[in-house]
């Protein structure tokens, strides 16, 4: 039996997820008091439901504090058993919700929209270590979908490397693990045949590779990782996040990302994200 939990921040998207699993022939279940889990897996399960999706979160109240527990424990169990994780920086949060008119489910009338956003960050900060992060400060609902997608095809049994390439100047990623500043290599921005292609494209590859800068930590980044990534192996971590940023995420942060997931692809399961190249 396949379980994806759903949970994160008000406002982030949980939503489109859940009607993406559902579109995928999952059984969903939106907001579960978390002391009815166990009871509503062992149902679904007898009933012979091979995939099953229950969104949980802030709503729930006191109670969410049991939740690892009983991940751990299902788990335990032989339930293959995810956690999607979603978030996003506070000023996105209130703009959504300035859109949308809609209250805030912490709202109790004493504390501003943002307080409720960070009071929703802290209760929900120990659900966030259990899984798989994703952060919809920057992404438009399809490319949420698309790597929700990519979540799915996942094998919860490997430990998933994560590349992402973003631009500084568009916020700091919040599912970020390791972060990298690649600013200091040469940028290809400023030679006007580069500007408008990306870091996928052969001209740009050809110009950062000429670069020694580039060459020099690129080999530092990735000795870095080959040191360190068998120790999250053996903590039995299931993903880890590696971003590599630059002043846009359109040039340097994208080339960078993708010759480190290069490398580990043949040894790791391995995703790439581009920040700065969705839409």
């Amino acid at each position: 039996m396949q379980v994806i939990l759903v949970s994160g921040l008000s406002g982030s998207g949980k939503s489109i997820v859940l009607n993406v699993l559902e579109d995928a022939g999952f059984y969903c279940v939106d907001n579960l008091p978390v002391e009815f889990l166990p009871t509503l897996i062992e149902l679904l399960h007898d009933e012979g439901r091979g995939q099953v999706a229950i969104s949980i979160d802030a709503r729930t109240g006191h109670t969410l504090s049991q939740l690892p527990q009983q991940v751990h424990a299902l788990r335990h169990q032989g339930i293959d058993v995810r956690v999607l994780f979603l978030e996003a920086n506070t000023e996105t949060l209130v703009k959504r919700y300035s859109e949308t008119r809609r209250r805030h489910p912490l709202s109790d009338g004493k504390r501003t929209l943002p307080e409720c956003v960070e009071a929703e960050r802290e209760a929900l900060a120990e659900i966030g270590e259990l899984g798989h992060h994703i952060d919809t400060s920057e992404l438009s609902p399809n490319t949420l979908r698309s790597w929700v997608k990519d979540f799915l095809a996942l094998d919860r049994s490997r430990i998933t490397l994560l590349f992402e390439s973003f631009g500084f100047k568009h916020g700091l990623p919040l599912d970020a693990d390791f972060v990298f500043d690649v600013r200091c290599v040469p940028n290809p921005y400023y030679d006007p045949r580069l500007r408008p292609l990306t870091g996928l494209d052969a001209p740009v590859i050809e110009f950062i590779e000429r670069q020694e800068a580039a060459i020099g930590m690129l080999a530092d980044i990735r000795y870095f990782i080959e040191k360190w990534l068998p120790a999250f192996v053996r903590d039995n971590r299931a993903y880890l996040t590696v971003a590599i940023g630059c002043t846009g995420g359109q040039h340097r942060s994208v080339y960078f990302a993708e010759r480190l997931a290069e490398r580990f692809r043949a040894e790791y399961q391995v995703l790439v994200r581009h920040r700065g190249l969705t839409s």
